[in-house]
């Protein structure tokens, strides 16, 4: 991957805090000019002026239409989005009986639904320009059920399926993405959602009072440094510094926690593969020759 010292526009959402808004900072910093965008604009009218910001208010989760309006009036300030950042979301804690399918709908209103609207208003620009990058923020809680933001947990599954069927769709027209799955960092107003206690149900008193202490300790605990995350997004963005020289990844990995999760999940599969390697070749029809596992 070469490096590119071409200005680029981005588009990043959900700026007020956490990775957007320190995403902004990192992005101008290497000449590029961003549109910083929230769902209060009001949010980021403290973010430095200058020629290289435009800053516009959009909350992903609005209508399709209504988004698809935003993108529009966005492209026209500098005439093109070459990088789409997907980075707004919200994390709600709770069980998943007790929360229900409402919480979970409110989840994935934000963290899935939202990713596609931006993304599909943006990628018709990109298609017509034959080129452009799409990143879009995973979770390492995708790894991990264990952690109590199961909502959350479940939207950043469905968000890995989903870039990962982008970076298929979008491949023929020159468009890169990229799926980012940090551990925890650092950040502000993550640990800030309410746990979900509206609907108790008695059995799972002594599982919620566990799950509530669990998340309401983590916030100033948290291991990763977010100015060093973003730095090495832009990074790769750009084919610069820890990226120079290596091919496009998919995947970016961010922390050593992370790391750990996912070579946990990983190792618990391939298990479950050599415990059951017979019960799982043994369904398929007599006349269907087995096609060998892979090599890792």
């Amino acid at each position: 991957m070469s490096s590119s010292s071409t200005s680029k526009v981005w588009l990043i959402t959900g700026t007020s805090s956490g990775f957007g808004r320190r995403l902004v900072a990192a992005a101008r910093s290497r000449g590029d000019r961003v549109i910083a965008t929230a769902r209060t604009i009001e949010k980021i009218q403290d973010l430095p002026p200058g020629p290289d910001l435009h800053i516009l208010q959009l909350d992903v989760d609005s209508s399709t239409e209504v988004i698809k309006s935003r993108i529009d009036e966005a492209v026209k300030v500098w005439g093109t989005i070459d990088v789409l950042v997907n980075n707004a979301g919200k994390g709600l804690p709770g069980l998943l009986e007790e929360g229900g399918v409402e919480r979970l709908t409110e989840q994935f209103q934000t963290n899935v639904f939202g990713v596609l609207n931006v993304t599909n208003a943006v990628v018709p620009y990109m298609r017509k320009a034959g080129s452009g990058t799409v990143v879009v923020f995973g979770s390492r809680s995708a790894w991990k059920p264990e952690i109590v933001v199961r909502f959350y947990g479940a939207s950043k599954a469905a968000v890995h399926a989903l870039t990962e069927s982008l970076s298929l769709e979008l491949s023929p027209y020159h468009i890169r993405v990229l799926l980012v799955e940090p551990g925890a960092f650092r950040t502000e107003n993550i640990y800030g959602y309410k746990f979900h206690d509206d609907n108790p149900i008695p059995e799972n008193d002594q599982l919620r009072a566990k799950g509530q202490v669990i998340f309401n300790s983590v916030a100033g605990t948290q291991p990763g440094d977010p100015n060093k995350a973003v730095k090495v997004i832009v990074d790769v963005v750009r084919g610069e510094g820890v990226a120079a020289g290596r091919e496009w990844p998919l995947y970016l990995v961010l922390g050593n926690d992370a790391e750990r999760d996912i070579r946990l999940k990983i190792g618990k599969m391939l298990k479950h593969l050599d415990d059951w390697s017979d019960v799982v070749r043994g369904v398929d029809l007599e006349d269907c020759a087995p096609t060998p596992p892979s090599k890792m």
